[in-house]
């Protein structure tokens, strides 16, 4: 049996930022040194970053790419592990992994099964590797073996499945790669946060190892590396019983970070031939005895909303230093979804803080003026965060009270202005040139725009001026029906909260009134919200306007949203499918919502096509540029309408 010290690393690169990604690559090397590591895995595509998009396509892109491989191969001495890029082979671009050892490049191994699910679009960018396929490259001025290879290493012989692979079923590579002598996987990754995938990824290595008795490391990104995508890190080794023996942080705001265990190898028959590479590297043996299970115990981390707070607090972390802005500005209204912007931004403080200390997160934050003298979270706020509150004729002193108190609660800098002059000018402006006066009754939509839309340009000065990064507020549901104002509250250049339902953003702001993320307080304050019912304040007080009341409740929204969107039902098949499940309401009732979010969808993807940028969190979004592409023209979904009116009960 051999014993060996396996290491996996999280990353937080950045594409273009050359610099910086070969210099936590370079950490991530030394630090495994320090700690004995023979054999180390990266994440996938760890020297360009994952979100490079169609610069993939650039030839300067992996020119650069391959300088810094020529800077890392050195640096290998002691270590076996491989980095991550894209690679030219053949008049075709591979995501792809150069295999080094001891300061040699060994091979190279491209990617087999490449990710065209949800917000992947790999096959735009590269060419999928066939199984058992090899050839030979010249890269730094000699000839490299490329391919399906495995690496004879000192009585390990190791393979690689990246990312994708390990998700391809009975395409698998791990199992042919068992077949041939492997006992030593590694999965370098860059798989995106989504609620509860981080159990999917356990399972998916758990299973293979087991079944053959492979030792298993995993290595994945982590933060937000290019906007819109968050990586959770999650890094973990299993031993060749399948089970746990080190796991590493989720959610980290370091930018990089190392797990390592000492692991015992099957040994096994290796398969000769022109898919073995002989590596000729001896790591040092392992001085510590093997390493213990962990008692696998549940955390937080399976817990959704737990794993909500922390995602978006490291995606506005993350964004904020990557664009250089100097802090967030939110239009507060006193609802639910801009005190939930602004309970996210104080979590990016705390849980940042905690994570990283004082010094060094405001050295990380830098572009902020004055944040390494704040000294804490709660005196860095105002200098983090500005919110205004904007009333006008309509807004009550609930909403008033309830913004003052979710400000106060956070600490951000707040202001209280009144805007109905205005609304009342620009009502007149628009009376002037229509010849006519505007009225309720007869001009409903327009007045309630009118209101919206005159919030933004005040929010939007003070963000221009002190150069803050304005968040839009809107969410998933009233994104899916359309229940948004353009350059109303989609005004601005970061959206946290559009990934997420508005059922379920409701409960998490109680849950953050009653409890708080794990090491954290709860903030009372957001009663002022919770304890109201979601209105737009954008009708006459006395006309009792509700969101839910215009649309329909939000629990049954998000059911339809998802028949709609996610499973593609027709009309009538989401009816049946969704009313079972609320029997409080009536057949007429789910058959009257039904219809109205089928319209609502089709008649406002042109809103879509124009929200601001949103962190993809579920296993789904409505954002066309990273989940759900619908045409901005159809039919409407007429046809299908009439057999929803048409069916029985």
């Amino acid at each position: 049996m051999k014993r060996v010290r396996l290491g996996s690393a999280f990353l937080n690169q950045t594409p273009l930022a050359w610099d910086q990604n070969l210099a936590n690559v370079s950490a991530a090397l030394d630090l495994a040194r320090e700690r004995g590591v023979g054999f180390l895995c990266l994440p996938e595509l760890a020297l360009t970053g994952y979100g490079c998009e169609d610069l993939f396509l650039a030839p300067h892109l992996r020119r650069k790419a391959l300088e810094l491989l020529a800077e890392l191969v050195p640096r290998t001495k002691g270590l076996f592990t491989a980095f991550g890029l894209p690679l030219e082979i053949e008049g075709h671009v591979y995501n792809a992994l150069a295999v080094c050892a001891d300061g040699q490049l060994l091979g190279v191994v491209p990617k087999q099964q490449l990710a065209l699910t949800g917000l992947h679009y790999e096959p735009r960018w590269f060419r999928a590797w066939s199984p058992g396929r090899q050839t030979r490259l010249k890269l730094g001025g000699r000839e490299t073996r490329v391919g399906d290879l495995a690496f004879q290493v000192d009585g390990a012989c190791v393979g690689f499945e990246i990312c994708e692979d390990a998700w391809s079923g009975e395409l698998r590579p791990a199992p042919r790669l068992a077949a041939r002598g492997v006992n030593l996987l590694l999965s370098p990754a860059a798989s995106h946060f989504a609620f509860g995938k981080s159990l999917q990824r356990r399972r998916l290595g758990e299973d293979v190892a087991r079944r053959h008795a492979l030792a298993y490391a995993y290595a994945n990104l982590m933060g937000n590396e290019s906007g819109r995508v968050v990586f959770d890190g999650g890094a973990y080794l299993l031993d060749a019983q399948g089970r746990l023996v080190a796991e590493g942080a989720r959610f980290s705001f370091q930018g990089l970070g190392l797990v390592d265990a000492v692991v015992e190898l099957k040994t096994r028959p290796v398969e000769e031939g022109p898919g073995l590479v002989e590596a000729g590297f001896h790591p040092d043996p392992p001085k510590a005895p093997l390493s213990e299970p962990l008692a696998g115990a549940q955390r937080w981390e399976a817990q959704p909303h737990e794993e909500f707070a922390r995602a978006v607090a490291l995606g506005l972390f993350d964004y904020l230093r990557k664009s250089r802005t100097r802090g967030f500005a939110i239009s507060l209204s006193g609802g639910a979804d801009s005190a939930a912007c602004a309970v996210l931004v104080r979590l990016m403080a705390d849980l940042g803080a905690a994570d990283l200390g004082w010094p060094a997160f405001s050295r990380a934050l830098d572009c902020v003026p004055g944040l390494g003298q704040a000294g804490s979270p709660g005196a860095a706020m105002p200098l983090l965060l500005r919110t205004l509150y904007q009333g006008t004729a309509h807004s009550g002193p609930v909403t008033r009270a309830a913004a003052s108190a979710v400000a106060k609660a956070v600490g951000s800098r707040h202001d209280t202005v009144e805007i109905q002059f205005l609304v009342d000018g620009y009502r007149q402006l628009a009376e002037r040139v229509l010849g006519r006066g505007l009225a309720w009754q007869e001009d409903d939509l327009t007045l309630q725009n009118l209101q919206a839309r005159v919030r933004s340009p005040g929010i939007w000065a003070l963000a221009n001026a002190e150069d803050r990064l304005l968040l839009a507020t809107n969410n998933r549901s009233e994104s899916a029906a359309g229940y948004t104002t353009m350059d109303g509250d989609t005004s601005g250049g970061l959206a946290p909260v559009a990934g997420v339902g508005k059922h379920f953003l409701r409960n998490w702001l109680r849950w953050m009134e009653a409890q708080g993320p794990e090491g954290l307080q709860p903030i009372p304050a957001l009663k002022a919200v919770n304890d109201q019912s979601p209105t737009a304040e954008l009708r006459p007080p006395e006309d009792g306007q509700t969101d839910e009341g215009d649309l329909m409740p939000y629990e049954v929204l998000d059911a339809l949203e998802h028949a709609c969107v996610v499973e593609r039902l027709t009309p009538l098949e989401a009816w049946r499918t969704v009313r079972p499940a609320f029997p409080a309401y009536t057949s007429e009732e789910m058959r009257h919502w039904t219809r109205r979010l089928y319209q609502l969808w089709s008649h406002a993807q042109w809103k879509r096509e124009r929200l601001a940028l949103s962190f993809h969190l579920d296993d789904h979004n409505v954002d066309p540029r990273s989940w759900c592409r619908w045409p901005v023209l159809s039919g409407a979904f007429k046809v299908e309408l009439a057999e929803l009116e048409s069916a029985a009960d």
